[in-house]
C-alpha cells in the first residue's frame, strides 16, 4: 500500500509546489517556506529575492513565501524539500549538519575569525563548493544569508566559561554545538525554537544561544536579561532549492534564480547590520536587557580541540577546515 501512496502523494504535492498558472499557461509558481517572523532580516532578504525573480522573469516565475512555520518546523520543511513537496526554504547550517555532516565545519566555534572572514569564505570557491555539496541529499544551495553571530543569553551574566557550569542552555540539534557546550561545562538542552520563550519563563532552561534578533522578535529578552557577546559561532542561513524542482526549470529560469539569490545576499547583509543596531537598542531600552562583552580568549581555549576532533573524521573535513583557516 505504501508503494502506491508515496507516488500518489508526490504527484499531488508536485502539482501544488510547482505548477503552471491555468490562466496564462506560462507562469510557474514556487513555494518557499520558512519559520521566521516577517520582520526578520532573513525574511526580508527572501522577499527581495522573490520580487527580483518576478521582475527578471517578467512575471513568468513567481516565488510564493510561507513564513512563520506555516508548513512546519525547519527540519520538517527540509524533509519536504527532499521529497520535492516544497520548492525552497531557508535553513540554518546548524540544521543542515544532520543531513550533510560536512556543514558541521561551518558550525565549529571560532572557525571564523570575524564576520568579514565569514563573508570571504561564503563568497569564495569554498562557499560555492558547499552549496553544491548537498546535491546528493536532493537539494542544492542558492546563496548564504547573514544570520549574525551566536552568543549566550541567560538570567545571569555569562562572562567566562565557568559561568556556564551546571546551567541548562537551549541548543539546536547540532552535534557540534552540543559538543561545544559540553566542553564549556554547560548542560546542552536541545529543543525547538518555538519552545524557548516558555521554557525560559518556567525555568526549564536557564538560557540559550542565538543572535541578538531572538531577544526582540521572539521576546526572549523578556525572560533572559543578560546577553554576552562572546560570538562563539558565525553560522549562516542558506537558501536552498529542491533538486527535483531544479531539474524541472529551464536554463534561463535557473540563471534568474541564481542571480536574484546572489543579489538578495548583499541586500540582506545591509539589512542585517541596520536591524541588529535596532534590536540592541530596543532590547536595552524597552526590555531592560544588559549587554556584556566578555574576553573571548578563555572561550576559544576551552573549545580549541573541537576543530582537530572534527578534522579526524576524514579528508573532506580536514581539507575544508584548513582552507577556511588559510583564507
Amino acid at each position: 500500500m505504501k508503494k502506491i501512496l508515496i507516488p500518489l502523494f508526490s504527484l499531488v504535492v508536485m502539482s501544488i509546489v510547482f505548477h503552471i498558472d491555468s490562466r496564462s499557461h506560462s507562469k510557474k509558481v514556487l513555494m518557499l517556506a520558512h519559520n521566521l517572523d516577517e520582520n526578520h532580516p532573513v525574511h526580508l532578504g527572501m522577499k527581495f529575492f522573490a520580487d527580483k525573480v518576478y521582475q527578471d522573469s517578467q512575471g513568468k516565475l513567481q516565488i510564493k513565501i510561507y513564513s512563520n512555520g506555516q508548513l512546519g518546523r525547519e527540519r520538517e520543511v527540509l524533509e519536504l524539500i527532499q521529497l520535492g513537496a516544497v520548492a525552497m526554504t531557508k535553513v540554518s547550517a546548524l540544521s543542515l549538519e544532520s543531513f550533510v555532516p560536512l556543514y558541521g565545519v561551518y558550525n565549529l566555534p571560532f572557525i571564523f575569525r570575524s564576520k568579514d572572514h565569514a563573508y570571504k569564505v561564503f563568497d569564495s570557491d569554498i562557499g560555492e563548493f558547499m552549496l553544491r555539496h548537498s546535491e546528493s541529499k536532493q537539494f542544492r544551495g542558492l546563496t548564504y544569508y547573514d544570520s549574525g553571530a551566536r552568543s549566550f543569553y541567560a538570567k545571569k551574566p555569562i562572562l567566562r566559561p565557568s559561568d556556564l557550569e551546571g546551567i541548562k542552555i537551549r541548543v539546536m540539534g547540532s552535534k557540534t554545538v552540543i559538543e561545544m557546550m559540553n566542553e564549556l561545562g554547560g548542560s546542552p538542552t536541545p529543543m525547538g525554537y518555538g519552545e524557548i520563550y516558555t521554557a525560559l519563563q518556567q525555568g526549564v532552561i536557564d538560557g540559550a544561544e542565538n543572535n541578538i534578533s531572538a531577544l526582540v522578535l521572539s521576546r526572549h529578552g523578556e525572560a533572559a536579561k543578560h546577553y554576552s557577546f562572546d560570538e562563539h559561532i558565525i553560522s549562516p542561513d542558506i537558501l536552498i532549492i529542491s533538486s527535483e524542482i531544479w531539474k524541472r526549470l529551464t536554463i534561463k529560469e535557473r540563471e534568474i534564480l541564481k542571480q536574484a539569490a546572489n543579489d538578495s545576499k548583499y541586500f540582506q547583509r545591509k539589512i542585517w547590520q541596520s536591524k541588529t543596531r535596532e534590536y540592541k537598542k530596543f532590547a536595552e531600552e524597552q526590555l531592560g536587557v544588559q549587554f556584556h562583552f566578555p574576553d573571548k580568549k578563555p572561550f576559544v581555549q576551552k573549545v580549541s580541540r573541537l576543530q582537530e576532533k572534527l578534522a579526524e573524521k576524514g579528508k573532506d573535513f580536514r581539507d575544508l577546515i584548513m582552507k577556511i583557516r588559510s583564507l
